[in-house]
């Protein structure tokens, strides 16, 4: 598995390093800045991309801005975002992005297991996600608390193929229906789960969330 870390702190980035190093992980490069982390994906097509929200030059959210960058030009690539905190305004269009990589966000101060940080690093490089819980919430705001038991077993399934990142055709491959009728069984899920159509947030994404929190 090969990795750039993206973290202005020197302590930090090279402590990463030397963990996922002992792990069998190859850490292709270590950046402290946005440009420098789009660059070096862009050179070495690592499997996954760990990034820090607040990069210099501002320290506001240059990192999650590149991240959403990478998952345009390098799809393929997974993302996990690794940060003291939870910012609204892009996590979400990041993990409504669905691409070839997986994606995963946690909170550094809630990271309190090596093996379990190691364990979710690599289930993100395989495509899959991880969210730490406190992310979930903050992101789902006042929907918290939805329940999936609203929904048929077969917009279960559907939605359970949503949160690995899957298109619709994908979706209709997987469980040998229809694309309309993938877009249906969609359409019922953000009924029954209360997500009116918004120009401010991302629905499918708020569904796979409502879906994590109660897994």
């Amino acid at each position: 598995m090969r990795i750039v870390i993206a973290e202005d702190l020197a302590l930090l980035r090279d402590g990463l390093a030397r963990l996922l190093r002992d792990n069998d992980c190859d850490v292709v490069a270590e950046v402290a800045d946005a440009d420098a982390l789009v660059h070096a994906v862009l050179r070495d097509r690592p499997d996954l991309a760990i990034v820090d929200i607040r990069l210099p030059p501002t320290f506001r959210d240059e990192g999650l801005r590149a991240a959403l960058e990478l998952r345009r030009t390098a799809p393929e690539t997974a993302i996990l975002i690794l940060s003291q905190y939870v910012e609204h305004t892009y996590a979400a269009e990041l993990l409504a992005q669905a691409g070839a990589g997986g994606v995963g966000y946690l909170l550094k101060d809630r990271v309190l297991d090596t093996g379990d940080f190691v364990e979710a690093v690599r289930r993100v490089a395989d495509g899959g996600t991880a969210l730490d819980p406190e992310v979930v919430s903050q992101l789902l705001g006042n929907r918290g608390g939805q329940r999936l038991d609203v929904l048929t077993s077969r917009e279960v399934e559907v939605l359970a193929l949503m949160a690995e990142g899957r298109s619709n055709a994908a979706i209709a491959d997987a469980l040998v229906l229809t694309v309309g009728a993938v877009e249906k069984h969609i359409a019922s899920i953000f009924q029954k789960l209360r997500l009116p159509p918004s120009e401010s947030d991302h629905r499918r994404v708020l569904a796979v969330l409502a879906y994590l929190q109660e897994r």
